[in-house]
């Protein structure tokens, strides 16, 4: 298995957000790169619960 570069591993807030909705996994996953960077980068600045759910609620729009 290729591990992704550090700069694109998931915040632990993501993962778990998105491990409960499945959906968005497999959105997130089907990104081009450059827009799962932006994602990645919108959770690493996430300060609360509610901000981290809003960037999984973006991939389901």
């Amino acid at each position: 298995m290729q591990r992704m570069p550090l700069d694109m591993e998931l915040p632990l807030g993501l993962g778990l957000a998105m491990a409960q909705r499945p959906e968005a996994m497999e959105r997130f996953a089907a990104l081009p790169e450059a827009e799962r960077r932006a994602v990645v980068a919108q959770a690493r600045s996430a300060r609360t619960k509610k901000e981290m759910q809003s960037c999984v609620d973006r991939l389901l729009k």
